[in-house]
């Protein structure tokens, strides 16, 4: 039985069945690149570091904890849900003290930083301090003291002002007047840190140590503590006596790569970019990649269901099958995944670029990419490979030769029982569901419409055969009158129902996912558009990338004409959203009002469902709606939340309001927000009355139309990323709907042959194909909309509050696309086959 050896069934079975091992390789492969890209993100995400520049000098950086964190339950049920904070969170600079008694440290410097406007241009301000670890000195003058500066000479150029010239600045204090003490040079660091700062454009002012925190607007508070230690000194071991020295104060002690961590904002959110897009979006493209590999694994083992009853009637033992399966498996399934690498590496470097490109990580991260990502790949390839040809070979190795070779000529029309089970248990599980995200809101219900969309894949996946009989059943009866040719497509994928539902699939997951995440991203661009139309009734905005001047609100209220002038304080806080155990901080676009409720409702229609704005102040606040469910809060309730630094605090809710999606969804009083951010310039100003021309000399002036056009481009990035997100998983979809496609035509040559020798014409055949094409593509369409359907109604109405907006231009590109996808699939083998000479 030497023929019938694992390895000599699975080499005689790739070589002779070329068309069955070409599909498989073609799934395992995709399999293999989407997987290993999103793996790559994920670990360059995990990995993320930035090498220090600002603090290189220093031995040992200081700073608070940049998380927030929501803990629930308890005990073994205890859970952490930390946050990136919006800005930076601040440590007491009294801490210096602690460390500077320590025998290992030279010296312990507190750093701000902090922005500072001279006439039309911005600086980026600093301690004098800090030039002992960032290398900037003195090129002439002295020091600065209280009620002096130092600028750098591009500075002191552009405000043409030498050394005992008075020169007047504006800080979040205000403006003033200082003497200028000196001129320095910005060290590689200073001038390195200022590069980063875009509303500082690199120039740079130093300030007395004594006064640098209350200019900052943190009068006790410093961005960081630098340790420098002695010469010799073990920095592991300083770091440990600066940590104990600290005690319980809640800092946290920063050395090596870490320390660039602390001056690079930028990176905690490309870690959170990089594991969302590699962890959960990833997470979905391997559940989806492994689920079509596996269909594609099963149809290949199931098209050589006539071999295996053979080998069954001349001796072939059960084991034997199941090895050749598996052994066909390892010849395949490695090849595959490493083939599938390649461009995987090259998608995650281009997918990494892109966002590098579009600023959402800094310029000193590397995409890191090691051997783990790429075995992680090839093993799930294999697995998947494994798993689904043992179970699709199971059967025929399991039942007796001749019940073999009966059911290898006519498919069974009967499913499994195991499986049918699993299947309405998925559908019932889809629809219950669908029910509860319909009843929720909030956070609730876009969490429970995700699921959604899983169960009834799977649903679908599993009810295949009774689904594409019943397509084929209705598609046959619309049909009906037509042609002979569409009767003859309707009858085939009626009987063959298995293999059609194996190409219908592919093209549901397409369809479905697809249409998720951008008819997602559409429905929350289109009603945030509408509510920022409707909301915003200024007469003119007036903005400035650096931040607006201190008292530009009271300059533009003395402009002849205005009858209301409110300045805006843009930036997000954190509140608890969800509910039982499940709860997490989602960050909420906030707007600090310079003048009272009543003032804002003059240039900002908010859309005011309970409350009243007039109560707006200190310790109170309003939100909107959707926020007000998810957190679960009403009005008059306190709701816990963390300011941008972290600071926590419990206002009271006293008024609700409906239009937080196009507008920002927190709205409170300005002093409560301008002592927690790095910049307590206003970002926007609201005018009512009034000319523009006099309102020029404030910023760039625009009416309310211009305003929410600029506005739309700030989703720039979340678009492109859901239909790069949309593509890759919609491309990988169709590839494996086409490649399912070819796989059946490939293996129905010798029923194309019957056909042409019982009189069918070439024409008449083709005619045929691209009917059953059309019904696979048809079928795929509509069951992944109805998909898509069930889980964007709930989320969408759960996040913006309204039904989902679907372009009728873009969804019908989307289904021309999986349409034409399904006819050329077909089209393109069936002229190879038909075409050979064979038939």
């Amino acid at each position: 039985m030497r023929s019938l050896a694992p390895n000599g069934l699975a080499r005689a079975a790739v070589r002779f069945r070329p068309a069955s091992f070409a599909g498989t390789f073609v799934a395992l492969m995709m399999s293999a690149l989407i997987v290993s890209a999103c793996g790559i993100l994920l670990e360059t995400g995990a990995r993320a570091s930035v090498p220090a520049q600002r603090y290189a000098k220093a031995t040992v950086v200081v700073a608070a904890d940049q998380y927030a964190h929501l803990v629930t339950g308890s005990g073994d049920s205890r859970s952490d849900s930390p946050a990136l904070l919006p800005d930076t969170a601040r440590v007491d600079a009294a801490l210096a003290h602690k460390a500077a008694r320590l025998p290992q440290v030279d010296a312990v410097v507190p750093d701000f930083t902090f922005p500072v406007h001279r006439g039309d241009g911005a600086l980026t301000g600093h301690g004098w301090g800090s030039h002992a670890f960032t290398g900037a000195a003195l090129v002439s003058g002295t020091a600065p003291r209280t009620g002096e500066v130092v600028l750098d000479a591009a500075a002191a150029r552009a405000a043409k002002t030498d050394v005992g010239d008075t020169v007047a600045l504006e800080t979040a204090t205000g403006r003033a007047d200082f003497r200028l003490s000196g001129l320095a040079t910005a060290g590689s660091r200073d001038a390195t840190a200022g590069s980063r700062d875009a509303t500082a454009g690199g120039a740079t002012a130093w300030f007395g140590d004594a006064r640098a925190p209350a200019l900052a607007g943190h009068p006790g508070m410093a961005d960081a503590i630098a340790v420098m230690a002695r010469n010799g000194a073990d920095a592991d071991a300083v770091a440990d006596a600066v940590d104990k020295a600290l005690g319980d104060s809640g800092a946290e002690v920063y050395t090596g790569d870490d320390r660039g961590a602390v001056e690079e904002r930028g990176l905690g959110y490309a870690r959170e970019t990089l594991t969302g897009l590699g962890g959960s979006f990833g997470g979905i493209a391997a559940v989806v990649a492994v689920f079509t590999a596996a269909g594609t694994v099963a149809l290949s083992v199931a098209q050589r269901a006539r071999e295996f009853a053979l080998l069954r009637a001349i001796g072939a033992t059960p084991r034997q099958i199941r090895r050749a399966v598996a052994a066909e498996a390892l010849l395949v399934a490695p090849v595959a995944g490493l083939v599938g690498c390649l461009p995987g590496v090259g998608l995650a470097h281009w997918w990494f670029g892109q966002l590098k490109d579009r600023g959402a990580i800094p310029e000193a991260v590397d995409l890191h990419v090691s051997f783990i990502p790429l075995v992680v790949a090839v093993g799930m390839g294999l697995l998947t490979a494994l798993a689904a040809g043992r179970t699709a070979g199971r059967r025929p190795a399991r039942i007796k030769p001749g019940q073999a070779l009966a059911e290898a000529s006519v498919e069974r029309l009967r499913p499994g029982v195991i499986r049918t089970g699993l299947g309405v248990a998925a559908l019932v599980g889809g629809g219950l569901l669908t029910d509860l995200a319909a009843r929720s809101a909030g956070d609730d219900a876009a969490n429970a419409a995700l699921g959604v969309v899983m169960l009834l894949m799977l649903a679908v996946a599993l009810l295949g055969p009774l689904v594409a009989r019943l397509c084929a059943t209705l598609f046959g009866l619309a049909l009906h009158d037509t042609s002979a040719a569409a009767s003859l497509a309707a009858a085939n994928s009626r009987t063959n129902g298995r293999r059609t539902a194996s190409a219908i699939t592919p093209v549901v997951l397409a369809m479905a996912f697809a249409s998720t995440l951008v008819f997602l991203h559409t429905s929350e661009t289109h009603v945030a558009a509408q509510q920022l139309r409707a909301g915003l009734i200024a007469d003119h905005v007036v903005t400035d990338p650096a931040g607006l001047p201190a008292d530009a609100v009271a300059r533009a209220a003395r402009v002849p004409g205005v009858d209301t002038a409110v300045g805006l304080l843009d930036t997000q806080v954190l509140v608890p959203v969800g509910s039982g155990g499940d709860r997490w901080l989602e960050a909420a676009a906030t707007q600090g009002i310079s003048g009272s409720g009543a003032q804002l409702a003059k240039v900002q229609d908010l859309d005011v469902r309970g409350g009243s704005l007039d109560r707006v102040g200190r310790g109170r606040i309003a939100i909107d709606r959707m926020l007000a469910v998810s957190a679960k809060v009403e009005i008059g309730d306190r709701l816990p939340l963390n300011l941008p630094d972290g600071t926590r605090v419990s206002p009271e809710v006293v008024a609700v309001y409906g239009r937080g999606l196009g507008l920002p969804a927190v709205t409170m009083d300005r002093s409560s927000l301008a002592a927690h951010v790095t910049s307590g310039f206003d970002s926007t100003l609201l005018v009512r009355g009034g000319d523009a021309r006099d309102l020029t000399p404030l910023g760039n002036v625009v009416d309310a139309s211009g305003y929410a056009v600029a506005r739309s481009t700030d989703h720039e990035l979340n678009a492109w990323a859901n239909y790069t997100m949309a593509g890759v998983l919609g491309g990988f979809a169709a590839v494996a709907a086409a490649n399912t496609l070819v796989m059946t035509v490939l293996d129905r040559r010798r029923e194309l042959d019957i056909l042409r020798l019982v009189g069918a014409t070439r024409h008449q055949v083709m005619r045929m194909l691209r009917w059953e094409g059309l019904l696979v593509a048809t079928a795929g369409v509509v069951l992944g909309t109805a998909i898509a359907a069930a889980t964007l109604i709930p989320m969408t109405r759960g996040l913006t509050g309204e039904s989902p907006y679907v372009p009728p231009l873009l969804y019908g590109t989307f289904a021309a696309a999986a349409i034409g996808l399904g006819l050329f699939a077909v089209s393109l083998p069936a002229r190879a086959v038909l075409g050979d000479g064979r038939a």
